[in-house]
């Protein structure tokens, strides 16, 4: 049954929580930005007794709007609340971060108010620039969550049900250029090597493909460049494409398919082609039924409605942090209307009353799910098994 001094706690810290939601809202700050969003995240932690490092990372990231905030309260488990507080261009925080980054806040901060209730290290991770080349992914190939016990965070959502998961897919991203020969495109076109044209049968190709793509396989592509005036035959064309899978594995195979088609294209074109990762791979969800299955309990026992996730249709940092130790990310509807993700809709529905109930629901949710990993070592020890088994399933 839900802890009633730590729900308590929580709703004695909402109020200084929301105001950082407010906070954010006014003051929305883009990736590697959040300079002033940071600064009072980690203030609020500082206040309750965490120990600070900030900037965290600095020179890894390149930026130093990354912070980590360690609580520690005896021998015993690691756990992480993974903290995300970057806005949108233009529209600012149409992925709701300025609620769910607070709402992680408040659950350290009730977490906090309560050592009574548990022996271990609780870390409160600030991971910025989720909307570009995600902190997570950086932090997690550099072993900071190897060996946690667990990681956890909620993201923002509308509909009548909360979700126990956020299901993502894993997305690699390239720069692809093909270099060819420039010519007078009326005078002498046989001179040259039309580097644009290589590049758009590249895309046919790819679309000549899809038919016998997995399910969840998606592929999307922009031309950046694709020469400079039309009496010229282009010399240069720049593609920049992504492409997700519902496996790192099926992944690979998916890399060999761009590769042979690329290549194809530039042969037919007597054109040569260059690969420049754009990014670190974002990895799929390694998802730990022990985990949805703890979070789906705790959302009936406080009376909020619940359901399993969707299938996978974006890709999340997140996942990388779940290849590394047992994660989980569910998703807190925040309004009832269904609105989508990175819209001003969602953005306005952060400040709503409901919105700030909700936020309370998914700190409590988040904070429970922790003291059962601190105080349960067979929960603990089967949330561990899952992990490893499907670890080794998506590695096999």
């Amino acid at each position: 049954m839900m802890n009633r001094e730590l729900a308590q706690a929580i709703q004695d810290k909402l109020p200084e929580a929301f105001s950082l939601v407010r906070y954010l809202y006014d003051h929305p700050e883009t990736a590697g930005k959040e300079v002033q969003s940071s600064k009072v995240l980690v203030e609020a932690l500082r206040q309750a007794g965490f120990q600070v490092e900030y900037p965290f990372m600095e020179k890894e990231l390149g930026y130093g709007t990354a912070f980590r905030a360690v609580l520690e309260n005896g021998k015993g488990p690691r756990a992480a609340i993974l903290v995300e507080y970057d806005a949108l261009p233009e529209i600012g925080h149409g992925c709701g971060h300025n609620l769910h980054g607070p709402l992680s806040i408040l659950a350290a901060l009730g977490l906090a108010r309560c050592k009574e209730l548990f022996s271990g290290t609780l870390e409160v991770i600030g991971t910025p620039a989720e909307e570009e080349e995600g902190a997570k992914l950086h932090m997690a190939s550099a072993g900071l969550f190897d060996g946690m016990d667990l990681a956890i965070m909620m993201h923002c959502g509308s509909g009548p049900c909360s979700q126990t998961e956020m299901d993502a897919t894993s997305l690699r991203c390239y720069i692809v250029e093909f270099y060819g020969q420039s010519a007078h495109a009326a005078g002498s076109p046989w001179l040259g090597h039309n580097a644009l044209t290589a590049a758009r049968k590249f895309m046919d190709l790819l679309d000549a493909r899809r038919d016998s793509f997995q399910p969840g396989t998606i592929m999307s592509e922009v031309i950046l460049d694709g020469g400079k005036q039309p009496n010229m035959v282009p010399d240069y064309a720049k593609i920049r494409m992504e492409f997700r899978s519902p496996s790192m594995k099926n992944l690979e195979e998916l890399d060999r398919i761009v590769r042979n088609c690329a290549q194809g294209a530039a042969l037919a074109l007597d054109c040569k082609v260059k690969f420049t990762l754009g990014f670190p791979d974002f990895y799929d969800m390694a998802r730990i039924p022990a985990l949805e299955e703890k979070v789906k309990e705790k959302f009936q026992e406080i009376g909020a409605p619940i359901e399993d996730p969707l299938p996978a249709g974006g890709s999340s940092d997140v996942g990388n942090v779940s290849y590394h130790c047992p994660t989980i990310q569910p998703i807190i509807s925040i309004t009832d209307a269904p609105y989508s993700l990175h819209t001003p809709e969602l953005r306005d529905a952060t400040l709503t009353p409901h919105a700030r109930q909700q936020m309370a629901v998914g700190a409590e949710v988040i904070a429970e799910t922790v003291l059962a990993i601190f105080n349960d070592g067979g929960f603990r020890e089967k949330v561990r098994e899952d992990f490893q088994r499907v670890l080794a399933s998506k590695k096999g």
